[in-house]
């Protein structure tokens, strides 16, 4: 029956299995979370697991335009939590819409598949017009800042998180599972270094590695996360992508790694900011963009060195 269901779904066998893998994770959290003492947190979780495993799954199954479409929404979303946070002047309110702009723009050229204007969108024309309007605006007060904001909100929130649909391009051909197991891979993940990270340092966490920006980060949950994702990456790597085997550990060195930073970096902003979360927008979970925050770093690295050493699309 599920492989009726699989070829009737022109799904890759190893991406079936793989999302069958991940619906088995999902009902032991919720057995988990649902048992005697779960607590209402957890509770709250796994819904919210469930309602975004729903979503990205619908996605991959549909192609590159609903996946575009799901992660405009998302950019559109960590981008107002970004801005409704940050320290702006009634003069930027011209910057602010600019800056709003840069979702449909950017997911525009998704759309046309128009890969080198995409790279150069947000890093270049949006990095030499958001001066220009501030400047416009005539204030001069806080400047820097202001301009420093506005790029980095468009980088994370728009152009970092829009690679994850133009993977969607690739030519299925190209990759072991397809372009949506292409996706699927970096999801994954990142989404597991994130919890193995996690448990590593609720098991053996000692010592602190960034105590002022993120009290609960340990050397032992870093380290012993790294190691775990960057095994599952050489285990899986070559069901999902074509890296060759040095490819592959250079993806198991540096995926992990990148996913620390984005969460940690994250975390530093919120503290500048004063805040827990970015929103209440997902139970359980904070905002948009907390829940984004370590694949606007593993995404546009996953895309690069794919495309600088196995895909022949970009």
């Amino acid at each position: 029956m599920f492989e009726a269901a699989r070829d009737a779904l022109h799904i890759p066998p190893v991406l079936g299995w793989g999302l069958v893998v991940v619906a088995v994770a999902l009902v032991a959290g919720s057995v988990a979370a649902w048992r005697p003492g779960g607590g209402a947190e957890l509770r709250a979780r796994m819904a919210s697991w469930w309602v975004m495993a729903a979503l990205l799954v619908l996605a991959l199954l549909l192609g590159w335009p609903a996946m575009t479409l799901l992660f405009a929404g998302a950019s559109f979303l960590a981008l107002r939590e970004f801005l409704s946070l940050a320290p702006l002047r009634r003069e930027d309110r011209l910057v602010v819409l600019f800056a709003y702009l840069t979702v449909p723009f950017v997911y525009g050229l998704v759309a046309l598949d128009r890969y080198t204007v995409f790279l150069i969108a947000v890093p270049v024309y949006f990095f030499i017009t958001t001066p220009f309007l501030l400047a416009v605006a005539g204030q001069t007060r806080g400047f820097l800042a202001a301009a420093a904001v506005f790029q980095w909100a468009a980088l994370t929130c728009v152009s970092n998180i829009a690679y994850v649909p133009f993977l969607m391009r690739t030519p299925d051909a190209e990759a072991p599972a397809g372009a949506a197991g292409l996706v699927f891979f970096l999801l994954l993940v990142t989404e597991m270094n994130d919890v193995l990270q996690y448990v590593c340092g609720k098991l053996f966490g000692r010592h602190k590695i960034a105590p002022t920006v993120s009290p609960n980060k340990t050397w032992e949950g870093f380290l012993g996360g790294w190691g775990l994702t960057a095994a599952l990456i050489v285990g899986l790597a070559p069901v999902f992508t074509p890296f060759s085997r040095i490819e592959t550990l250079i993806a198991a060195a540096l995926l992990p790694l990148a996913g620390f930073a984005g969460d940690v970096t994250m975390s530093a902003i919120k503290r500048d900011l004063g805040v827990k979360d970015t929103s209440r927008l997902i139970p359980g979970h904070g905002g948009v963009l907390d829940r984004l925050d370590s694949l606007t770093f593993t995404a546009p690295l996953y895309f690069h060195l794919l495309a600088a050493y196995a895909l022949e699309r970009f």
